[in-house]
């Protein structure tokens, strides 16, 4: 009985591994080796300090925890580049004294996909996401941690989405 129960393993690992197309992280099969994550400079009329940088550190963890892809700082397999367009923050509900009861803040990212091997996969598209916080609370400290947090791992995720996952 136990033999039957290792082959059984046996056979379902070998045939797990030869499906070359899938994995875990559902990228599929990747013909690249290395990306690169430009700077996404922040051209938003409302500038938040730093938010730049904070971006473009997550997407490449992102991309680091997610895939086998070795980051490089040129010449990469695959490029990402792009700016942070909109940082908005906006009343989204009122009280019935016609005061903001809760606010939004909303981000866009233009993000430029580009893959050497592949051009037929390269684009230029918006991505955006936003956070509601309590309008009496102001947007800094750990409720802006809190914000940016949440936005990019959406943005982030869009992006690895769309540029990488082949399902």
């Amino acid at each position: 009985m136990k033999k039957i129960y290792s082959l059984f393993a046996f056979i379902s690992l070998f045939m797990l591994s030869g499906c070359g197309i899938y994995n875990f992280t559902g990228t599929g099969k990747i013909d690249a080796k290395t990306f690169q994550v430009n700077f996404f400079q922040n051209n938003a009329d409302l500038v938040e300090p730093g938010i730049d940088l904070k971006f473009t550190r997550e997407l490449q963890d992102l991309l680091i925890n997610q895939t086998n892809l070795n980051l490089v700082s040129s010449g990469g397999d695959l490029t990402y580049e792009g700016e942070i367009v909109d940082y908005r923050i906006s009343p989204m509900t009122a009280t019935a004294d016609q005061q903001a009861s809760q606010n939004r803040i909303k981000i866009r990212v233009n993000v430029r996909f580009m893959n050497r091997n592949k051009e037929a996969d390269d684009f230029e598209k918006p991505f955006e996401f936003y956070y509601d916080y309590p309008a009496q609370t102001q947007l800094q400290g750990a409720v802006l941690t809190t914000a940016l947090d949440e936005i990019f791992e959406r943005i982030t995720q869009d992006i690895f989405n769309e540029s990488l996952a082949k399902w």
